[in-house]
């Protein structure tokens, strides 16, 4: 049988508030190294006495780590309870960071990140699913914006955070700096958080392999598509084969009697909605941390320093932006929020495409505050819809599902950044050399992206998710 979570009047709104914020805490820790390194490859080739572009097997291991174990997380909580779960996973991820910041080669290097990665697996939808058990659905909205920004700041702030920390001090204490944050939060996690074991079924070692087999080759065909010369034959065969995979695996999913991942959470119109129209916003979302830092400094002559104070004034709007979110939601509703404010996101991209090295600097952030409040908005609509109508059963399976979509269209949103500046380049005939034009092709594609995500909002009903948003049209 699987636990119920609480009833919304026995959860205490003050402890779910701290849960809330302990679970982005270590959302941020993880999305952070996902992204921290990149500026600090030169120092830490240097260090390992090998060429910067070997690194590039660290940032994979860790991604690919992550695609892997991403689909068993759902059934490990179930078996041993999120409490154990979450905090063992934290535990997991400090000691490997301790083992990154200690690694004298890259070997060892490599697997102290394969180690990482299993951690954040493990702590990033364990840790959505102690977030949504302690939460009443009232409380959603709040709940799932506090742990929405990490997602946000983190690819915008690891950059130049990372090259900071290697040149202030050594690149050993971005893994280091992860120590005392890990320990606090293990032991908040041990006091707070509450065990619910799940139900109890199979362990489905077919479904593992294929899922995560397939994940683990779409992620790393995408990423060989974000590198500056792409191997179009090699990066073609690894999305093909994980492709193949991922559907073999939806075929297995269907039938086994004991999913390791329980699809039928698809056939919740809201859920559907966030991961399949969302998916689309978030990919568009994914490629601007890729695509204006080179703008930036490529095709405006930034340096590093003015380039990351732009990309902060991005974060700022996000910031910015929570404090009315609910408010927004009330007014609005779901499907209201999701088209109007899609529609400012896609303005957001045609104002950055239209921005140039002339524009006012005011003006310039003015207009990153814009996209970052818009994204926000948009991201926390879609993530708290996802959960709006399942039920207590459906919870397990359906975070481990929604992870899945969301790791995946961060690597996909890359890969088509990079994609679409390629395209913009052949176009131009400027291979290699891209301009303003080229930045101002590629973002208008990303505008057209973020556009088609708005089809599957339109066909909500008008009163989807108003139990969670509060908006007036739960009468009807």
């Amino acid at each position: 049988m699987t636990s119920a979570p609480p009833e919304a009047s026995a959860i205490d709104p003050r402890r779910g508030t701290l849960i809330a914020w302990l679970v982005a805490a270590a959302f941020f820790m993880e999305n952070l190294d996902a992204t921290v390194i990149t500026t600090a490859v030169p120092a830490m080739a240097q260090s390992f006495g090998v060429a910067p572009a070997a690194l590039a097997i660290g940032i994979s291991a860790y991604l690919l780590a992550l695609a892997v174990f991403i689909p068993v997380s759902g059934w490990v909580a179930d078996r041993f309870g999120p409490r154990h779960v979450f905090a063992g996973a934290v535990l997991v991820f400090t000691l490997a960071s301790v083992a990154c910041g200690l690694a004298q080669s890259l070997p060892t290097f490599v697997m102290a990140r394969i180690a990482q990665g299993i951690g954040g697996a493990l702590m990033v939808p364990v840790g959505r699913l102690v977030v949504l058990r302690s939460t009443p659905k009232s409380g959603l909205v709040k709940a799932i914006a506090t742990i929405t920004w990490p997602g946000l700041a983190a690819p915008v702030l690891g950059p130049p955070l990372g090259g900071w920390i290697a040149s202030t001090w050594s690149w050993h204490w971005i893994f280091f700096l992860n120590v005392p944050l890990g320990a606090v939060a293990l032991l908040l996690a041990l006091r707070w958080i509450d065990d619910a074991p799940g139900r109890q079924r199979p362990f489905d070692a077919r479904g593992f392999v294929a899922s995560g087999a397939g994940l683990a080759a779409l992620m790393y065909g995408l990423d060989l598509l974000s590198h500056s010369r792409i191997d179009w034959l090699q990066a073609g065969a690894f999305i093909g084969a994980g492709a193949v995979a991922l559907g073999y695996a939806v075929w297995h999913l269907r039938r086994t009697p004991h999913p390791l991942v329980d699809l039928s959470v698809l056939g919740v119109q809201t859920f559907r909605v966030s991961v399949l129209g969302g998916s689309l916003f978030r990919i568009a979302i994914s490629s601007a941390p890729f695509l204006l830092p080179l703008m930036f400094q490529l095709a405006f002559g930034f340096s590093m320093v003015a380039s990351g104070f732009m990309m902060l004034a991005l974060f700022a709007g996000n910031l910015g932006m929570k404090p009315a979110t609910s408010w927004v939601m009330r007014r609005l509703g779901f499907r209201g929020t999701l088209v109007a404010n899609g529609l400012l996101v896609a303005l957001g991209f045609a104002a950055c495409a239209a921005i140039s090295a002339d524009t006012p600097l005011a003006l310039m952030a003015a207009v990153m505050v814009f996209c970052g409040m818009c994204r926000s908005m948009q991201f926390t609509a879609f993530n708290t819809l996802a959960f709006c109508d399942t039920t207590p059963a459906q919870t397990s399976g359906a975070t481990t599902l929604f992870s899945m979509f969301q790791q995946l269209s961060t690597g996909i949103g890359i890969a088509f950044g990079a994609i679409a500046l390629s395209v913009a380049e052949r176009f131009t005939g400027h291979a290699g050399h891209p301009g303003a034009i080229d930045f101002r092709i590629a973002l208008g594609l990303v505008t057209a992206l973020a556009l088609l995500a708005l089809i599957d909002a339109i066909r909500l009903p008008r009163d989807a998710g108003s139990r969670v948003s509060g908006h007036p049209a739960r009468a009807a």
